[in-house]
């Protein structure tokens, strides 16, 4: 930085290098949230080759996203130590060579192992990425529009891959959908190092083998325990305990592993990252913006089935307008910051998502045509997308160089543990909901066997309705009414906790921040 002729500090701005390197950073992030999506579609096709079972199915699916949540705190502070570019790059160069490895896997165990390798490869690529964008863009509008840009890469690729898994399918076979990801990749591994700043600050301290382990286990018991729940809930298969135990020991576990930290001289998370308020309110309004966003679309989008009768791509297909205004509120949002505080366009942001959740709860009371619903939706979207892209700045900027990808590792767990949360507590309201309503709204000559039946899932319900339709033509909308009531019941949650994630930025961050510094 020099200063300019006035004595104030002009901050460097980016050169053309560095808006290339942002484009070239596009390339892993777009890969990193395909995947965790581009099976979707594809796993019937894989299933009639390598033949797995239901339980390894599900494994194929969810082990690599599993992983990435486990690693992200070990891989953040092993940025912090050995650089972030040289992290990416590694991860990069591995992550490549298992996509190529499982494309030709010949078992499901083997394509489960090599998933769960690229999980643990992933989990290097964003706490690296965004620690970067730091050291590329030093002033603060630049900086902010770079993390809008990567934000939208990230929701652009969890759209698309299960559409481009659609589409390969239609030409090649399904080890295509993961070679798809070598190509761009090379390129990446090609320019990176011409491209990409190292970044100079360190932490020298070690890494602290027991922390890893235990950051890692609890991460896993936590985020796969809230799946298998949420699972349980929409299939009614299984009690509700045993994955109840597993979310619980998982918490006992990160609960020691932060008492591990404060007792640590190098801890693997510096738990003094989250002294700093900016960093904790953000923190904190992303996890539950998280809870209540994520739980209400995750819900949207079984309403599109259930309700609507769409099949899985067309159901997504009607997604899209959620996800291209969340990426037009992510882009828009560095622009307002140039006359408003970043905190003030977070609130409005978060404010706009309550206010969208709230129209879904008037929609779905109304029972408005789908292309009305999908508006109200969309209308959480663009305020998310506002909101989330700055509240990523705002935990990045918030800590010391050095310890950046540690702050970006925190920023990442946060929105694991808070969409985690979300689709379980929006699972479990939804068949609370649709059970007590099936329960006091059930026509009187649906047999008792039947009711019972439709009473233990949605699935059940709808397979159910559908089997009696001749003899209780009522009984489908019964089933149909139910589920959009679980929909309803949470959009009205999501619009709580949107509000009450805009009151704490206002608060902390806007409010207290203009209040004027007493004389001490």
């Amino acid at each position: 930085m020099e200063r300019n002729g006035t004595g104030a500090v002009a901050v460097d701005h980016a050169t053309g290098r560095e808006w290339a390197g942002l484009a070239l950073l596009v390339l892993p992030m777009l890969m990193l949230s395909t995947d965790l999506t581009v099976l979707f579609f594809a796993l019937p096709t894989l299933s009639a080759d390598l033949n797995p079972t239901a339980v390894q199915a599900l494994w194929i699916v969810h082990v690599y996203g599993f992983l990435i949540a486990g690693f992200l705190v070990t891989m953040g502070r092993l940025g912090d130590r050995i650089g972030p570019r040289r992290l990416l790059l590694t991860g990069s160069a591995i992550f490549t060579a298992l996509s190529a490895v499982a494309a030709f896997s010949d078992s499901a165990e083997m394509l489960i192992a090599v998933r769960a390798l690229l999980g643990i490869a992933g989990a290097t690529l964003m706490p690296s990425l965004f620690s970067l964008l730091r050291v590329m863009f030093r002033d603060d509008r630049q900086r902010r529009l770079a993390i809008a840009i990567m934000f939208s890469a990230f929701s652009a690729g969890g759209a698309i891959g299960p559409l481009l898994g659609g589409v390969l399918l239609e030409f090649f076979w399904w080890g295509s959908v993961f070679l798809v990801n070598v190509p761009p990749m090379l390129l990446f591994l090609l320019a990176g190092p011409r491209l990409l700043p190292e970044r100079e600050e360190r932490s020298r301290t070690g890494i602290d083998v027991a922390s890893v382990a235990l950051s890692v286990a609890g991460m896993l018991a936590v985020v796969y325990g809230l799946q298998e729940l949420a699972a349980g809930q929409e299939t009614g298969s299984g009690p509700v305990w045993p994955k109840l135990a597993v979310v619980a020991g998982g918490l006992v576990v990160l609960a020691v592993f932060v008492r591990r930290q404060s007792r640590l001289r190098s801890p693997l998370f510096d738990l003094a990252l989250l002294a700093n308020r900016r960093m904790t309110v953000s923190l904190a309004a992303l996890l539950l913006v998280g809870i209540g966003v994520v739980g209400m679309f995750y819900l949207f989008t079984q309403y599109l089935q259930w309700v609507g009768g769409l099949s899985p791509l067309q159901a997504g297909l009607w997604t899209l307008p959620y996800i291209l205004v969340n990426i037009g509120g992510a882009m828009l949002a560095p622009a307002l910051t140039a006359r408003i505080p970043a905190a003030t366009v977070v609130v409005g942001g978060l404010a706009v998502a309550a206010l969208g959740a709230a129209l879904v709860v008037v929609a779905t009371g109304l029972g408005v045509p789908l292309p009305l619903l999908v508006a109200a939706v969309s209308i959480i979207g663009f305020g998310h997308g506002a909101a989330i892209a700055l509240i990523s700045d705002l935990v990045i900027s918030s800590a010391p160089p050095e310890q950046t990808g540690s702050a970006a590792a925190a920023q990442e767990v946060g929105g694991e543990l808070g969409a985690a949360l979300g689709v379980a507590a929006g699972g479990a309201t939804g068949v609370l909901i649709y059970r007590a309503t099936l329960s006091d709204t059930m026509p009187s000559e649906v047999p008792e066997s039947a009711a019972r039946s439709a009473e233990s899932s949605i699935h059940a319900g709808i397979a159910t309705a559908e089997r009696l339709s001749a003899d209780s033509p009522a009984f489908l909308g019964v089933v149909r009414d139910a589920v959009t009531h679980g929909l309803q019941a949470y959009a009205g949650v999501g619009a709580v906790l949107a509000a009450v994630a805009a009151a704490l930025v206002a608060t902390v961050l806007v409010v207290r921040r203009q209040e004027p510094t007493r004389t001490r």
